[in-house]
């Protein structure tokens, strides 16, 4: 491979709403053919395809049900399959997947086992990326569907699988890198493998981070990210219509957004990005001629206020015990547990003697079950408060903890609402706060409103 193509190879990955459906692929295809450079591409599920499997790993359902859901994922691909002129050589590979997706479904231990969740879960990327890797082919682009599992090597903490950096780089070096000269690698987001060849998963939204190790592994200049926005925003447009697309981020403030809610970037994308100061773009594939969101290392301007972001369904633990008052090791003891349980905190604060601290809670996830253990282990020596209908409102920009009234401003925009919880000061990049449920539209508002408009 020439050291020229090795220097500005680019990493693309579409997200479930760019590879929806037939049309929405070729939107995709175009955006590829357009950049010579794009020789990696990741895909996720087709869009809708991942809650449906989602629904047969973690719902108790009869067999009647269970061929309902695999009905409407077959009507989705096969809807796909039909536009393809080459489908007759599609269709065999295709149905294979469906009967090997089917029999999980069917298992009787699915519910109990995480190790047959993740192979079933595996079957909506590993579906989209034969069926757009033909799409491409179609349009003249020489494409390949090359299985991430055989570069993605994990650990075997299934549902949550954690990368290993070296084995991925020394695999896709051996793998992939001969063949990206002339051939552009189809491959899935979202999953991988163990030592024993078991498929793992990368949690929810880990097609993107995907593409930051691949990119990482074969020493890529940039990865883009294709979704349905243009760009990361300065909030949620959902939430205020007044929200705009950012034209530049650094790896800092990406990753505070991404950790705190922008639902549009994965939080451990920026990591590899950061490892090897590779460029991530974000931009729309349904229009793509509109630019989107570099980011990058160092920015041109450094604002005290970037953006503002919202995480639902957080639960407040408050932990508490006379004997903390002078007592060592009782903080050990808690963050143990904590560790131990593979959950990650956000915001803590600490008074003589209490703890509190945030935890993501979605419902239905392992974090759920994951907390319901934990609270119960640290019952045995504390007494435990848990409060819930919580969101988690971040203000991400720059040297937050230095500037003059960069504070007051914030805190003037939000006079009128009941502040849960405080933290700031822990970085120069964010002030977080907790606020109910009910409020933290309005919160949204009044800060994007005060600090961005």
């Amino acid at each position: 491979m020439s050291e020229n193509l090795v220097n500005s190879l680019n990493v693309a990955k579409f997200g479930g709403t760019s590879v929806a459906n037939y049309a929405a692929m070729q939107n995709c295809a175009s955006i590829i053919k357009n950049n010579p450079k794009t020789k990696v591409v990741v895909v996720s599920a087709s869009a809708g395809v991942t809650n449906l499997l989602v629904d047969i790993a973690h719902t108790a359902m009869s067999k009647q049900q269970i061929q309902q859901k695999l009905t409407e994922i077959d009507k989705i691909q096969r809807a796909i399959l039909q536009e393809l002129t080459q489908a007759k050589l599609v269709a065999p590979k295709l149905q294979q997947l469906q009967s090997s997706l089917s029999e999980l479904a069917l298992h009787e231990e699915l519910l109990h086992r995480a190790d047959l969740k993740d192979a079933l879960l595996s079957h909506g990327e590993r579906m989209s990326s034969l069926l757009f890797s033909a799409v491409l082919m179609q349009i003249g682009v020489k494409a390949e569907n090359f299985d991430v599992r055989k570069v993605l090597k994990t650990n075997s903490e299934f549902g949550q699988a954690v990368p290993d950096l070296e084995q991925i780089k020394a695999a896709a070096t051996q793998l992939m890198l001969a063949t990206l000269q002339d051939t552009v690698l189809v491959t899935q987001g979202f999953i991988g493998a163990d030592e024993q060849g078991n498929t793992t998963t990368l949690g929810r939204g880990g097609s993107d981070f995907t593409a930051a190790l691949l990119a990482e592994a074969l020493n890529a200049q940039t990865c883009e990210i294709w979704t349905d926005v243009i760009g990361v925003y300065t909030t949620d447009p959902r939430i205020t219509d007044t929200a705009r697309p950012l034209p530049e981020l650094s790896f800092e403030e990406a990753a505070e957004m991404a950790t705190f809610g922008a639902k549009v970037l994965h939080p451990a994308t920026m990591e590899p990005a950061l490892r090897q100061d590779i460029k991530v773009f974000v931009g729309s594939s349904r229009e793509p001629e509109k630019g989107g969101t570099w980011i990058a290392r160092d920015c041109e301007t450094e604002p005290a206020y970037r953006a503002i972001t919202r995480r639902k369904e957080q639960v407040m633990v408050t932990v508490k015990t006379p004997k903390m008052m002078y007592a060592q090791g009782f903080l050990q003891k808690v963050f143990t547990i904590i560790a131990k349980h593979k959950l990650s905190v956000d915001l803590i604060t600490t008074s003589e003697i209490s703890v509190s601290f945030t935890l993501d809670n979605p419902a239905n996830s392992v974090l759920e079950r994951l907390n319901l253990d934990t609270i119960e282990e640290l019952s045995q020596f504390c007494e435990v408060l848990v409060e819930e209908n919580y969101d988690l409102v971040t203000v991400v920009g720059n040297n937050m903890h230095s500037a003059a009234g960069v504070s007051s401003k914030i805190f003037a925009a939000v006079a009128d609402y009941n502040l849960r919880m405080i933290c700031y000061g822990a970085n120069p990049h964010n002030l977080s706060m907790l606020v109910n449920d009910t409020d933290s539209r309005e919160v949204v508002c009044a800060l994007h409103r005060d600090l961005i408009e």
